[in-house]
């Protein structure tokens, strides 16, 4: 299906971010995904068939909600590649700045502990 790794951000021109961040930036990438696909969904849903789901998301049975969207929203898949062009699209348009905040933040020096 797709993959986030270090090529997407090379691919949204965040290849030169500080490994660390790199990591955050994925992490933040796939939360935001996950957060919007599963709004999307909720929209098409039943309430019957949210509560169904959501059993699944409450268990943290990612196997079972997988199945679960298959069966009943054998388009999700189609869902996720939408709204991952969207997110690519906006991170691609910041990217600039997520790089000059990156470096600024690289040039200060040491947080001091408080005495």
């Amino acid at each position: 299906m797709f993959k986030l790794d270090d090529n997407l951000l090379k691919e949204l021109g965040l290849g030169n971010l500080p490994a660390e961040e790199k990591n955050k930036m994925l992490a933040h990438i796939y939360e935001t995904l996950e957060m919007r696909v599963g709004m999307k969904l909720a929209e098409r849903m039943t309430n019957e068939q949210l509560d169904e789901f959501e059993g699944f998301i409450d268990k943290n049975d990612e196997a079972g909600a997988l199945k679960w969207l298959e069966t009943n929203f054998p388009n999700y898949k189609q869902v996720v590649a939408e709204e991952l062009e969207k997110l690519k699209a906006e991170v691609k348009q910041a990217a600039p700045q997520i790089i000059a905040a990156s470096q600024e933040a690289q040039q200060l020096p040491p947080e001091q502990p408080a005495a």
